[in-house]
């Protein structure tokens, strides 16, 4: 993981750094940027409830995620030496690129790289180029074909959109029926223009873990697994949301099971993005199920995950800026070495009633937790109104984070955190983190 042993010189100078976007996971990355000691002055555009909040040490800026033109004037008034571009809509809309075309450090891959997230299509036929290992799938058009392919087969499929659907355009189906069913709402229009394609899929049997590789186009530094809860409600039950919470570093995979996934699944994407012309310069999220055969990849994201973020943050040493930094100039061969604290990190998300269909907005939000160095609250979805007053304002409205010696006591500790924590509705799983519990 180490890239050197020492801080070279000959990096730019790093003081003033802006994260694009507005969830919990560019709450998190504002926080840890913000704790590196060269870092002078961190801005967030938009921001939430949270990075608005007097004592943030961040400052909130009111321009849209995708409004390139205002980023970098911002960029270039307050003389931003990086920029940190978290959600993938803006990275699939090419703001990644327009900021780049003005001369900054972008830290998030181009419009073409982030076809790897934005279109399923695309990337499964990259994965299938590169002989990297996945579930088979069929590529379709419209219900029929679809249909087709599915009475053709006679067995549950996995039912995807093909773009960018916030985290809830995949259907693990269970029955034929189920898949027939996904198909219908999907090209219904249930997910708009994101599933006007789709992507069919053999179902795989294993658990789930999240890989993140940070990126300068040619070298790559891999982060801790983690492991995600997508399902809503504990048991793993009920609709596939952005993630209800999140553990790392997730014990699934060992130092030499880490290493064959860089090996067979990362380096030889960052390979096949690179012989597209693609100089990838952002974080490859390889999102991956643990068969019986060996690592395969259920999907590839062109961004940090969504709690994975907000729990992998607090365990990053201080190095984190210069490593991004790095990245975003092409020269993680400059960068320091990023070291990783030696503890538990868990994540315990709070969503609003209703989610993630319809959840409900605008409920007053009371939080009342000490300050400590092994915890953390990120915002994802609250807003400040002109009185003050904290509110809900969308389905993930935020997240308790831990650190602790052992899982136990790191998930006792985020559970305590969140009955401290209230809203009208507060919509939590009590089992987060289950695979690596006692009780």
């Amino acid at each position: 993981m180490a890239i050197s042993p020492t801080r070279p010189s000959n990096l730019p100078k790093l003081q003033r750094v802006l994260v694009v976007g507005g969830g919990g996971r560019e709450h998190a990355l504002a926080w840890a940027l913000q704790r590196c000691p060269e870092i002078e002055a961190v801005w967030i555009s938009p921001g939430n409830g949270g990075t608005n909040s007097p004592g943030a040490g961040i400052s909130a800026i009111a321009i849209a995620e995708t409004d390139s033109a205002a980023l970098i004037a911002h960029c270039q008034a307050e003389a931003i030496d990086l920029v940190v571009i978290g959600p993938e809509a803006p990275l699939a809309a090419g703001v990644a690129d327009d900021l780049r075309e003005s001369g900054l450090a972008v830290f998030g891959p181009s419009a073409t790289g982030a076809q790897l997230e934005a279109s399923k299509a695309w990337s499964k036929q990259l994965m299938r180029d590169a002989n990297i290992p996945t579930a088979g799938h069929w590529s379709v058009s419209n219900e029929a074909d679809a249909l087709k392919v599915l009475n053709t087969v006679d067995r549950p499929l996995v039912v995807k959109a093909d773009g960018l659907a916030a985290g809830k355009g995949v259907t693990v189906a269970d029955t034929v029926e189920q898949a027939a069913a996904a198909i219908q709402d999907a090209f219904g229009g249930r997910f708009g223009s994101a599933g006007s394609q789709l992507v069919l899929e053999e179902r795989l049997d294993g658990p789930e873990v999240s890989v993140f590789a940070l990126c300068d186009g040619e070298r790559m530094v891999v982060l801790p697994p983690a492991q995600d809860h997508k399902r809503l409600e504990d048991g793993d039950r009920g609709p596939n949301t952005g993630g209800m919470g999140a553990y790392a570093p997730a014990p699934l995979l060992s130092e030499e099971g880490l290493d064959t996934v860089r090996r067979t699944v990362l380096e030889p994407t960052l390979q096949a993005l690179k012989e597209r012309g693609i100089d990838y310069r952002g974080v490859i999220y390889a999102g991956l199920m643990l068969t019986a055969t060996g690592p395969q990849v259920i999907e590839f994201n062109c961004r940090f995950g969504d709690p994975e973020c907000q729990t992998l943050m607090p365990l990053l040493g201080p190095e984190l800026a210069r490593v991004l930094q790095a990245c975003a100039i092409g020269r993680l061969d400059l960068a320091p070495a990023l070291t990783i604290k030696p503890q538990c990190s868990a994540c315990v998300v709070a969503a609003a009633s209703g989610y993630p269909e319809s959840p409900r907005k605008g409920d007053p939000i009371t939080i009342d937790l000490p300050v400590s160095q092994t915890r953390q609250l990120f915002h994802a979805g609250t807003r400040r109104e002109e009185s003050g007053v904290l509110v809900s304002s969308g389905g993930r409205v935020l997240a308790v984070i831990a650190q602790a010696d052992d899982f136990d006591a790191a998930f006792s500790a985020a559970y305590s955190d969140l009955e401290r924590v209230s809203f009208e509705g507060i919509t939590y799983r009590r089992d987060i983190g289950h695979q690596v519990r006692s009780s």
